[in-house]
């Protein structure tokens, strides 16, 4: 793909996203639940949010905590929205925007208590996500990183395919512990998000969003890849998800 293509195609991607609630799978109430078992955190904890989308994610750890959020994505657009988002939940004086980069943040070292990335460490690799990230986070610090990883070991070859040429670095379950404990991490535990939210609150929302755009060629590219992803999901989901990493500094690195 040529640099004007991918120009392009992240600008379809990008308006095909416009408006939705959640940029990937997610949901509210699993995460509320992960929260609620963070218990070693101090009361108002100092959080980031990267590749934050809309803000979906920073609005929830905001109002649980009623502390400040970093929220941080490298598009305009979802910074845009989450600007609105926050205004209308009556939350702006706790979310921070800020457009940019994740991979190259200069904040301070030990400056945050509770990291916080659904669906973006692919963007870097989850491995060089978490070591990039890694000196940001106070002593004893926690990480939650959604990643999609492979359930089994049996993976049918159409799921295994597309994901080979979508994610080649995808690992499994196990892999990705390793790589976390690599990364100078204690895993405290797993979680997957239910499939169920990847319908109800992503595809079936995404699938609307799909009637309301205009049908460039480009666009219509996208959209071939999206039901693609969608039918594969809806075959497959056993044996692949997002799983959410919750994770612990280890101090002794």
């Amino acid at each position: 793909m040529t640099t004007d293509s991918q120009t392009e195609y992240i600008a379809a991607l990008t308006d095909l996203h416009r408006g939705l609630k959640h940029k990937g799978p997610g949901d509210a109430d699993f995460c509320r639940r992960l929260l609620s078992n963070l218990s070693m955190l101090p009361p108002q904890p100092r959080m980031a949010d990267l590749g934050c989308g809309s803000g979906a994610s920073a609005l929830l750890l905001a109002q649980h905590y009623q502390s400040p959020v970093r929220a941080v994505d490298s598009c305009s657009v979802f910074i845009d929205e989450l600007k609105t988002q926050a205004k209308q939940a009556r939350l702006d004086h706790l979310i921070r925007p800020i457009h940019g980069d994740m991979a190259k943040l200069d904040w301070a070292a030990a400056s945050v208590d509770l990291l916080w990335s659904e669906g973006a460490a692919y963007n870097l690799g989850f491995e060089q996500a978490l070591k990039s990230w890694r000196s940001l986070l106070a002593s004893s610090g926690i990480a939650v990183i959604s990643e999609l990883s492979w359930f089994a070991d049996n993976v049918p070859e159409p799921a295994s395919a597309y994901w080979q040429n979508a994610y080649a670095m995808m690992g499994s379950e196990a892999e990705n512990i390793d790589r976390a404990n690599r990364s100078g991490y204690r895993v405290l535990s797993t979680q997957r998000l239910p499939s169920q939210a990847w319908w109800v609150n992503y595809y079936q929302p995404l699938r609307q969003r799909m009637q309301q755009v205009a049908m460039t060629p480009m666009m219509q590219s996208v959209i071939r890849e999206t039901e693609e992803e969608m039918k594969l999901f809806e075959q497959f989901s056993d044996f692949y998800g997002y799983t959410f990493y919750v994770l612990q500094v280890e101090n002794s690195l």
